[in-house]
């Protein structure tokens, strides 16, 4: 059936919408494919939607040909299930919470594993019954901080996840791997660049997860890379801990006068200055800097928290905030700093000079009993200039494990290119990416909670293990979106596109117009999905808005038609031919079969 622009609920826009930050959202919004409704809620239109079933389908179709079953939960869920896995607490602000009439507890799922696991313990008992996996294809909910980008990070946004049950963890590693090439397909198919990346599992739990990420630089994930095969997100990634030193040699902690050095840039200088080295300069490696938050729990309570590492480094938040999920953390303000007077701004360190001896500040053994984490490279034998806890004044040669010990080791310093990867496969380089899918090792967590058992072929009760798999159906659009889109517009590979053909009829007269209905009725007679622009509008709106509407073929039938030929018009790469009206049809249908 032909589709008529004339008729189709759609308009385009000249102008950028406001609050566009990304191409994807700025041409899907002009294009006339969504609307936004609220901060990252958005309505699908028309053309939109056609895109989104499209990518259901692809994704439909490589679930299935692994055996997975396709079900379909409610969106709004009790409590119940999710304080049992402790998620209703977990998930923090970043759960929809909301009571019925009756005053009992729901949320609007921002994903199932407990409604999966619970449905598979209703109803299989045995393990004759496994491996299953089951999937779905539905809306999620989460009240993001910063929605931004249009669908990329949403509120509300449509999603497949799936789950793996088998008895054991070699049945859980065969799903798994079913689900991994399973990703690679779909994403293939979608034809998007993407790297399958380690990954952490967050909230989520589970002892294994990786990320098929769609690479782009608006992309929000940052991902490293080496020449010799590791990828990982930035937020999995592992320092090695180097080897422990020898101290034996080092002086006693003593502390130096440094004026206005409430920098690591002005400490550096100060010590070149007033205490050279012998050997080489002093650099912000050799300086140890530590760095205050406040972190809150799920349930509200506060606590501070000092992070130890070397001054040539910054913490990354979102290493920081993956490693104390569920859990959120800020830095301290200065008001803070006023409330706690033994954290001295620009001079903490983890140990104070008394009476000439290095005591403990910092840590379960301090007088602050303030938790203390150091970075991996703040090893034993290390040597280091820190904070004396007083203003103008930091310690030289405080000595890890002699002077002071931290509370544990905390990994969240920022990772950069040129830093070795952790597997010994070369420098690292960093790249920027969306993440498409997430696949996960759940193992027994969800099934421990929940008590998801089966009698084993020993007819002993085991408890089932599970794998968690997710795609972004919603965001895949925007991710095509983002990667193929140019100056001009959005421009879709075919497997994705809401029509392969726009046929626009460029002139005036019932000549041109009703040559136009003709191909465009052959077209659609040999299975094209076709749609004429039929509108009373001048040819440079008609181009202008097939350029943003992103078709893969444009066929215009104009003034060529004086001639017997049309223009056929390749979006992609702007190609343009000329074609025998009379052969117009079979070539332009040969160019969607290719």
């Amino acid at each position: 059936m032909i589709t008529r622009l004339s008729q189709l609920f759609v308009r385009t826009l000249r102008e950028d919408p406001a609050d566009a930050e990304v191409p994807s959202h700025r041409w899907l919004v002009r294009a006339g494919y969504i609307r936004r409704a609220a901060p990252g809620i958005y309505s699908w239109l028309p053309l939109g939607l056609r895109v989104l079933q499209q990518v259901e389908v692809i994704v439909r179709e490589e679930m299935d040909a692994i055996g997975a079953q396709e079900v379909r939960f409610p969106a709004l869920l009790p409590r119940e299930p999710y304080e049992a896995t402790n998620r209703w607490t977990e998930y923090g602000p970043n759960l929809f919470r909301l009571k019925d009439r009756k005053g009992a507890d729901y949320l609007l799922g921002p994903t199932h594993e407990e409604m999966f696991t619970l449905l598979v313990k209703d109803l299989y008992s045995s393990y004759k019954d496994l491996p299953l996996s089951l999937y779905q294809i539905q809306t999620k909910y989460r009240d993001e901080a910063r929605p931004r980008a249009g669908l990329l990070r949403g509120r509300e946004f449509v999603m497949k996840d799936s789950y793996s049950f088998d008895v054991d963890d070699a049945g859980l590693a065969a799903s798994y791997e079913a689900h991994r090439q399973a990703y690679v397909r779909i994403f293939d198919r979608l034809g998007l660049e993407y790297v399958i990346v380690e990954a952490t599992s967050g909230a989520m739990g589970g002892s294994a997860s990786e990320e098929f990420l769609a690479v782009s630089a608006t992309g929000e994930d940052t991902f490293v890379r080496s020449p010799g095969g590791y990828a990982a997100n930035v937020e999995a990634v592992r320092v090695p801990a180097p080897a422990e030193q020898d101290a034996s040699g080092i002086g006693a902690a003593r502390p130096v006068d440094t004026p206005g050095t409430g920098t690591i840039a002005e400490l550096v200088d100060a010590a070149n200055a007033k205490f050279p080295r012998p050997d080489r300069a002093w650099t912000a490696a050799d300086t140890l800097k530590n760095v205050v938050f406040v972190v809150t729990g799920p349930d509200g309570k506060a606590e501070l928290l000092v992070v130890g590492l070397p001054g040539d480094r910054d913490v990354d938040m979102k290493r920081l905030e993956a490693a104390l999920a569920p859990a959120e953390a800020a830095p301290l303000a200065d008001d803070d700093f006023a409330a706690n007077p033994g954290l001295v701004k620009g001079y903490i360190g983890p140990v104070s000079v008394v009476d000439g001896v290095a005591v403990a500040h910092l840590g379960a053994e301090g007088p602050l009993k303030l938790r203390y984490l150091t970075d991996p490279r703040v090893v034993p034998g290390t040597a280091w200039i820190t904070g004396a806890n007083v203003v103008d004044t930091h310690l030289v040669d405080v000595v890890a494990g002699r002077d002071f010990t931290s509370d544990g080791v905390l990994d969240v310093a920022e990772i950069r290119d040129g830093d070795p990867a952790p597997d010994g496969s070369g420098p690292l380089s960093l790249a920027r990416g969306v993440e498409m899918g997430h696949i996960f090792q759940l193992g027994r967590k969800y099934a421990e909670a929940l008590g998801l058992k089966v009698l084993d072929a020993n007819g002993k009760l085991v408890t089932v293990t599970m794998g968690s798999y997710g795609v972004g159906v919603s965001r895949a659009v925007a991710a095509v979106a983002e990667a193929t889109c140019d100056e001009r517009g959005l421009a879709w590979p075919r497997a994705l596109a809401p029509f392969d053909v726009q046929v626009l009829a460029t002139g005036k007269g019932d000549e041109i117009l009703d040559a136009a209905t003709t191909l465009a009725e052959e077209l659609d007679a040999r299975g094209v999905r076709v749609l004429l622009d039929d509108r009373k509008a001048s040819p440079g709106v008609k181009f202008a808005d097939a350029e943003i509407m992103g078709m893969p073929t444009s066929v215009v039938v104009g003034r060529g038609l004086a001639d017997g030929v049309v223009e056929v018009r390749d979006r992609a790469t702007g190609e343009r031919v000329e074609v025998p009206v009379a052969e117009a049809a079979d070539h332009v249908a040969a160019l969607v079969r290719t």
